[in-house]
C-alpha cells in the first residue's frame, strides 16, 4: 500500500484529503482469501493490509486476475475472508452472518458492481430508492433522496425509465446513484467509468471525490490511470499481494501488465 497524492489530477479545487487524525473507516488486516482445494485451490488474495479513513479515496490498479476485485467484495462484506479480519467501523465483518452483513453493508456501504444489478422490473428512482426503503425509510422521502442522487450523476430525468429503456452508460450513472444514496460512509467502486465516455467518466470521478471530499471514504477499482489520478493513494496488486510502489520498482510493471491485459498468474481464471 502507498500514500501518494496524485498530482494535476483535475482543473477543480484540490480536495483536502485524510490524515491520519481522520477515523478508519474499513481496515483489512492480514487477509487471505483461498478458492478451492487440492490441485484447484488459488490463492486469490494474500495478506493483505489496507486501512482506508474518512476523506480518503483510494485506487486500486493492477493486472487483470490480480486480486481487485476480490479485495473489494472482502471490503464490502460480499466475500469472507479465509484468514485475517475485515473491520468496517468497529464491526468485524467475519463475526456476522450473512443478514448481518447484508444489514451493515445497506447501510454504511455504497457498492457499484461491474456488472450494475440493476432491477429489471424497477425504474430508476425505484431502484436508487430501493436500499433506503429497506433501512425503513418512508417511500415518499426515498424517492426524493433517490431523485437528489440521480441529480448529482445528471441523469434525474431518466427517473421514469427502466433499465432496458436505458443505454449502458445511462445504466451505469443510476448504479452509481443507487451507490452514493443517502448517509452511507463508505463507497466501493468497481470499475465505475468502466461503460462510460471519458468526458462522463470525469463527472463522474468528480462526484465520487466530492461525496469523499464531504466526509465519507471511497475504494476504487480501475485499469485507467487518468482516473487513478483522482484518488489520494493508489494500491498495487499483483498476484493476490499488495505491491508498494514507493520501495518496489515492480508497481512499474503492474501498469504495464494492466495494459495489455497479461497477469502472469492463476488467478486469471477468478477474473479480477
Amino acid at each position: 500500500m502507498i500514500g501518494r497524492r496524485a498530482a494535476g489530477r483535475h482543473s477543480g479545487p484540490e480536495p483536502d484529503g485524510s490524515d491520519e487524525t481522520s477515523p478508519v473507516i474499513l481496515e483489512l488486516t492480514g487477509v487471505t482469501r483461498v478458492h478451492g482445494e487440492g490441485e484447484r485451490r488459488v490463492v486469490a488474495l494474500r495478506e493483505a493490509d489496507l486501512a482506508v479513513r474518512l476523506g480518503e479515496l483510494v485506487a486500486v490498479m493492477g493486472p487483470s486476475g490480480s486480486g481487485k476485485s476480490t479485495l473489494l467484495n472482502l471490503a464490502g462484506g460480499l466475500d469472507t475472508p479465509s484468514s485475517g479480519e475485515v473491520r468496517l467501523g468497529r464491526d468485524v465483518l467475519s463475526a456476522l452472518d450473512a443478514t448481518g452483513r447484508a444489514a451493515l453493508r445497506r447501510r454504511r456501504v455504497g457498492y457499484v458492481f461491474q456488472d450494475l444489478n440493476l432491477i429489471p422490473a424497477l425504474t430508476a428512482v425505484e431502484n436508487v430508492a430501493l436500499p433506503r426503503e429497506l433501512d425503513g425509510v418512508a417511500v415518499r422521502e426515498a424517492r426524493r433522496e433517490a431523485r437528489s442522487a440521480l441529480a448529482e450523476v445528471g441523469v434525474v430525468e431518466l427517473a421514469e425509465r427502466f433499465p432496458e429503456e436505458m443505454s449502458g452508460g445511462q445504466q451505469q450513472r443510476v448504479a452509481i446513484a443507487r451507490a452514493l444514496v443517502g448517509p452511507r460512509r463508505l463507497v466501493l467502486a468497481d470499475e465505475p467509468t468502466g461503460a462510460l465516455d471519458s468526458h462522463t467518466g470525469e463527472t463522474i470521478m468528480r462526484v465520487l471525490r466530492q461525496r469523499v471530499d464531504a466526509g465519507a471514504a471511497g475504494l476504487l477499482v480501475t485499469h485507467d490511470p487518468r482516473f487513478a489520478a483522482w484518488a489520494d493513494r493508489t494500491v498495487y496488486l499483483r498476484d493476490g499481494v499488495v505491491v508498494d510502489a514507493d520501495r518496489d520498482d515492480r508497481a512499474s510493471d503492474l501498469l504495464v501488465g494492466a495494459r495489455s491485459g497479461r497477469s502472469g498468474s492463476s488467478t486469471d481464471d477468478l477474473g479480477d
